[in-house]
Order: structure tokens, then sequence, then C-alpha cells
């Protein structure tokens, strides 16, 4: 199959364009997040560029319309790569939250847990929630 060459650069501009949202969206993640206000900037930009592109579409300007929608969609998929970088107060990832950790052993190895405390505690919840019915046992 023999593609024109006018139709050359379109298809040749889609694989590149394709190739840089799946980037984007799947790439490996920058080491640092950035700040939101220079991500908003981006966007910003970004549609910008779609409303050039409209408007030479408009103004029958099909090759600057390609140009402003390729590059308007180009630097949204810079912005969505450059949002998923990291920050040194977000949990690790691979599902390991933080809060999850043991607590620190006691001299013996074991965790120290006050026992006496748990089950007065828990005793004071059964005698309050005792004479109540469960939600879905009516």
């Amino acid at each position: 199959m023999v593609v024109p060459s006018s139709e050359a650069w379109k298809l040749a501009l889609a694989i590149a364009l394709g190739a840089a949202i799946l980037l984007g969206a799947w790439g490996a993640a920058p080491r640092r997040s950035v700040p939101r206000t220079e991500l908003r900037r981006l966007v910003a930009c970004a549609l910008l560029l779609y409303g050039v592109g409209a408007i030479a579409s408009l103004t029958e300007h099909p090759t600057l319309a390609a140009i402003a929608y390729a590059s308007g969609i180009s630097v949204c998929a810079l912005a969505l790569w450059l949002s998923r970088g990291s920050d040194a107060d977000d949990p690790p990832r691979g599902g390991e939250d933080p809060s999850d950790e043991q607590p620190p052993p006691a001299p013996d190895g074991m965790p120290d847990f006050d026992w006496n405390a748990f089950e007065r505690e828990f005793r004071s919840y059964a005698r309050r929630s005792s004479g109540r019915t469960p939600a879905g046992a009516r």
C-alpha cells in the first residue's frame, strides 16, 4: 500500500502524537513533581494553542491549524507527564502505607501493648452498643 506524500505527514504526525500521549500517561514518571501553578500554565498554553488552531481552521489555514493542534496536544502530554512526579511527602508506591508499620518492639522483642486498657474500652463499648439493633438486621 502506497501512501501519497500529502497524507504521509499526517500519518507520521498522528503516530508521533500517539506516542507522546502514551509516554505522558505510562512513561517513567519524573523524580520530582512540578508545582501546580506551572502545570496550570502549561494547560493554559495548550488551550491557547487549541484556540489558535480553531481560528486557523476557520480561516482555512489547515497546515497552521495542524501545527497548532499538534503543539497543544504535545504540551498537554508534557503536563500529564510532569504531573506524575512524586513529592517527598507522598506515600511510597506499591501500596505500602507508612501508617501500616508495626510499633517499635519493647526491649524483649515484643511490641508494647496495654491489654488491660483494651479490655476496659472494649467492655464499655459492648455495654453502650448492647441495646442497639444492627443496621442490616431489621
